[in-house]
This record gives structure tokens, C-alpha cells and sequence, in this order.
């Protein structure tokens, strides 16, 4: 899936530094202890006409992004992690020399976009799943406030499991808790499952992440609280196309999405 931003009558072109220090100001990555940097990972030419927003700096997507002439690239899974051993050989060195080769720049924002109370991965996906904030936002919970809550009003997890499953697209995971109707949701985008704890501590009738691991079953049925998987890719695909559009709104230059499917 890809999709265009409507142009302006003019392409502008920005300098990659003010797009760094807006995206910074955006997101305000240092509010976050994270697992790798978080900002420009790879610096590319030093004028951006052309953004690409995408999940995951993965070969594909820089791929595509070079056949649409990108100059820089905007993604929530940057290249480099905690715990990487450093050395620039296999997959690493494909792509750095990709982005490279083709002066790219990367930007790259996990925990930032993950939280954004407007543009990030959890506000877009409440919104998407038709979740309604309170008067002041929505509420949030767990380690870095990164779980968001919202209001529903569904008869069942099983309604909800539907729910999802057609906006998504995919399939879910349901651990289900009969009998009871759904009207205050937690979520947090990706492998959150951890949140579990912290999302039924904080009241909700059911929670929706992207994986699922071996306790959170028993929780889900000891506590009734459903629990939702709903993939780690599936619910992280709103966030940089959000961000895309803003940038493109901001300054005038052309942003496209592209999406390259992971079933994980």
C-alpha cells in the first residue's frame, strides 16, 4: 500500500537541518529512554524536495524509496539498536550503502512516535479504531505513559475483535472474557504486550497490542480483561504517515507513504 500526499502547485525544497530541529521539536525524543537514537540515523543531501514515510528502514522499503526519488526517508524502526555488535557487514552494510549511494536521509523515531498525543502510532490507531478520547486527551498509563485509554461501547471483546480486524485488515489473536461488554480500552502499538499488567491495573475491559507472549493468556483469563494481538507491523502503520503529512503541510514538499507488508 502507498499513497500520495496532494501536492502543492510548487514543489518547495527545505534544508534537512530545519527538517531535523522541527521533527525534533515535534516529537521531543529526549523526554524518552529508548532502545537506539532517535533523529537522523544517516545524513543525506542537504536539501529535501521529496520525503518517504514507511514502518521499518528495511532493504525494500529504501528500495522503493529510491525508485520514487526520495531524498529522505521517515520511519518508527530506524538501523541502529541496543545491543547491536557495531559492525557494518550483511544486511546493516546493504542498507547503509543504499542510503548512501543515493544520499538519503534517514530519520527515525521509535518511542517519540509511538507517543505523540496527536500524530503517533497509538493516538492514529485509537482514532482509526473509532475510540473516543476524553476532554483532555487521551488518558495514558504504563512505563513512559506510552498505553493510551479511550471510551467504546461494544457488547462483547469479540465485537471488538471484529472491529479491528476490519480496519487492520489482518487477523487477531483473541483471548476473550465472556460476558463482558467493552467500554473503556487500553492499547499501545507493537510488541507491548509487557503493558499488560499496567492496562489492567488501570481499569480497562480490554487491551489491544501487537504481539502476544505465553503469560498474557493466563492473565486475560484469571482477571477478565481480553486481551488483543493484533500485529507488531499492523498497528505501527499510522504514525509516520501522520508525521509524513504534517511535514509535507509544513514546508511544502511532496511526501508519499509506502507501506511494505509484514505479516508479523
Amino acid at each position: 500500500m502507498s499513497s500520495d500526499h496532494p501536492q502543492a502547485a510548487a514543489v518547495q525544497v527545505v534544508d534537512r537541518d530545519t527538517v531535523r530541529a522541527r521533527l525534533d521539536e515535534l516529537l521531543q525524543p529526549e523526554r524518552f529512554r529508548d532502545y537506539g537514537p532517535n533523529g537522523l540515523q544517516v545524513e543525506g543531501r542537504a536539501e529535501i524536495r521529496r520525503v518517504v514515510s514507511g514502518v521499518t528502514a528495511s532493504r525494500a522499503l529504501i528500495e522503493r524509496a529510491i525508485e520514487v526519488g526520495a531524498d529522505a526517508l521517515l520511519v518508527h524502526h530506524g538501523l541502529f539498536w541496543r545491543g547491536q555488535s557495531g559492525c557494518v557487514v550483511g544486511w546493516m552494510k546493504q542498507r547503509l550503502a543504499l542510503l548512501l549511494q543515493h544520499d538519503i536521509s534517514l530519520f527515525a523515531y521509535h518511542l517519540p512516535l509511538d507517543a505523540h498525543p496527536t500524530l503517533g502510532n497509538n493516538a492514529q490507531l485509537g482514532g482509526r479504531l473509532g475510540f473516543t478520547p476524553g476532554p483532555e486527551g487521551w488518558s495514558c498509563f504504563g512505563e513512559q505513559s506510552l498505553g493510551f485509554i479511550g471510551q467504546t461501547d461494544l457488547p462483547s471483546a469479540q465485537a471488538l475483535a471484529d472491529r479491528v480486524q476490519a480496519a487492520l485488515g489482518r487477523s487477531v489473536t483473541l483471548i476473550d472474557a465472556p460476558g463482558r461488554p467493552v467500554r473503556r480500552v487500553g492499547w499501545c502499538s507493537g510488541g507491548a504486550q509487557g503493558y499488560f499488567e499496567a492496562a489492567i491495573d488501570a481499569g480497562v475491559d480490554a487491551f489491544i497490542t501487537g504481539e502476544i507472549s505465553e503469560p498474557q493468556t493466563h492473565y486475560a483469563r484469571e482477571c477478565g480483561v481480553a486481551f488483543l494481538a493484533c500485529g507488531h507491523h499492523a498497528t505501527e502503520r499510522y504514525g509516520a504517515p501522520a508525521v509524513g503529512a504534517w511535514l509535507s503541510q509544513q514546508f511544502g514538499i511532496e511526501h508519499r507513504f509506502i507501506d511494505v507488508d509484514n505479516p508479523a
